[in-house]
């Protein structure tokens, strides 16, 4: 192991029960976690491999989005555009569909052989599902076995996120000392932009620079092929990985046995834990697909803009969000996980119709700056998302409960965020529906923003403190980090 212990008397350990939502079990009067001392060069690797495997995810979802024209033509019958469009996106669409799955899966087992690896196989179904399109032959070479081998690929994609962002976001947050966990869990999120810029990025040169008869025939399969040498980078990376100490002392509590947690403790353990990360992830997706997936087709069908210029104004949008992403995550171990999220809240409930108006003026200044201004306010969640969703649960359950409340929340919200819109406009006619949508998340994050307990500087439920090298284990001198983890310096839900 690369941590090292201060020495401290022995303890009894720490009950892992469901307790209220966010907050730890109690402590034994007077007994005191031994604390860890992090290695910065172990966190370091930690964070890039957990990263990479987000960039990696968001790289496929900007590179399908953004070719999707161009698969609907490969992999399905000539005809009507707008068919060959839907079932390219129902494919897509797919992925979401069995991503509760895959967190019911990887999750518990994440709980049960270790984060990394469990982080590991992810990893690998995600490269191959990804590479796997690439190889797929199109419609007029082998017919309708094109189009059952593309949902079959995102199908694997699909099952393997399930696992991956609940499982990279715990990674971070159980390897990190208990003062930068906001900073560094921010960069997971980094991951994400980075990966969706480089692959919508990339389609847009290809775009400009191939012919269509080129991107048709065969340039549309370079974006997926390079997710085999991307996949095998990632690999190498987190298998060089040590297990977390978090799930490390996990194991000693067990006596070196494996811990078996049932499914039924993930669930009904932790529901109160489990509603509030229903809520969280639903205002930070709902807003999230609907700035970086619905804008852009907004700006097209409703602005009039050309494809390209709707991509270009999100990419700048997300380059944007990238610079001020490690900065805001500093901000919430500076000032707490709680205020910066609900600045988050509060700025979609009172800035979403401004800055849809903004939008809608049609001037590229009056776009980029209401664009600039929701991308801003997202940051408030993508910098405190990662860091505060797994402080929510016992280190026990804390993978499993995660990715189930995750991915139930994304399937249902974040990822029908552009259809239900889209319908929403439809049936009443009214093109400020996207702005209302936000501000009904804003409100239902609000309250989960209300009732979560601060995590900003403490230990993770469950674990005993985790501290920088240099720092005195001693109580008092770690800040609101210090050795008892006590809830009475915790704010608890009711």
């Amino acid at each position: 192991m690369s941590t090292a212990q201060v020495a401290t008397p022995p303890v009894a350990p720490r009950p892992s029960g469901s307790g209220a939502a966010g907050s730890p079990a109690p402590e034994k009067a007077g007994a005191a976690p031994s604390p860890t001392v992090t290695d910065p060069a172990l966190v370091r690797r930690a964070v890039k491999a957990a990263a990479l495997g987000n960039a990696m995810e968001w790289f496929d979802f900007g590179v399908y989005s953004y070719i999707a024209v161009t698969l609907g033509k490969v992999f399905f019958p000539s005809g009507n555009p707008t068919a060959q469009l839907l079932s390219t996106f129902g494919a897509f669409a797919a992925a979401f569909l069995v991503r509760p799955l895959g967190g019911m899966v990887f999750g518990p087992l994440g709980d049960r052989v270790g984060r990394q690896k469990v982080l590991a196989l992810t990893m690998i179904m995600m490269a191959a599902g990804t590479f796997a399109i690439g190889l797929i032959p199109s419609y007029a070479a082998i017919g309708v076995g094109a189009p059952i081998l593309l949902l079959a690929a995102r199908l694997v994609q699909g099952f393997s996120t399930g696992g991956e962002y609940a499982g990279a976001s715990t990674f971070i947050a159980e390897y990190a000392p208990d003062r930068r966990r906001g900073f560094l869990g921010s960069w997971l999120e980094f991951g994400t932009l980075a990966g969706y810029v480089g692959g919508a990025g990339l389609v847009t040169l290809m775009t400009a620079l191939l012919s269509s008869d080129d991107l048709l025939s065969w340039g549309w399969r370079i974006p997926f092929l390079i997710a085999g040498p991307m996949g095998i980078i990632g690999l190498y990376l987190r298998m060089r990985l040590e297990e977390t100490p978090a799930f490390a002392a996990e194991i000693a509590k067990a006596e070196n046995e494996r811990p078996k947690v049932p499914l039924r403790e993930m669930i009904t353990g932790q529901w109160r834990a489990l509603l509030l990360c229903v809520g969280l992830v639903l205002v930070f997706n709902v807003t999230d697909y609907m700035l970086l997936s619905y804008m852009p087709s907004y700006l097209t069908s409703e602005l009039g803009y050309d494809a390209t210029h709707g991509l270009v104004v999100v990419l700048g949008v997300m380059v944007l969000m990238m610079i001020v992403q490690p900065f805001a995550g500093a901000l919430t171990d500076r000032v707490g996980r709680r205020p910066v999220i609900a600045a988050g809240c509060a700025g979609f409930l009172l800035l979403s119709v401004p800055a849809l108006l903004l939008i809608r003026d049609g001037g590229l200044l009056a776009v980029a700056v209401g664009m600039g201004a929701l991308g801003l306010l997202l940051v408030c969640f993508t910098a405190a998302m990662p860091s505060a969703l797994p402080a929510l649960f016992p280190t026990r359950v804390r993978y499993g409960s995660l990715s189930i409340g995750f991915n139930v929340s994304v399937s249902l919200f974040g990822g029908t965020t552009p259809l239900v819109v889209t319908a929403l406009i439809g049936a009443t006619g009214d093109v400020m529906m996207p702005a209302y949508y936000m501000m009904a998340a804003a409100v239902i994050g609000g309250f989960a923003v209300w009732r979560m307990a601060e995590s900003a500087g403490r230990p993770l439920p469950g674990s005993p403190p985790s501290l920088e090298p240099g720092t005195d284990g001693t109580a008092g001198t770690a800040g609101t980090a210090g050795t008892s983890g006590a809830a009475g310096t915790r704010r608890t839900c009711a």
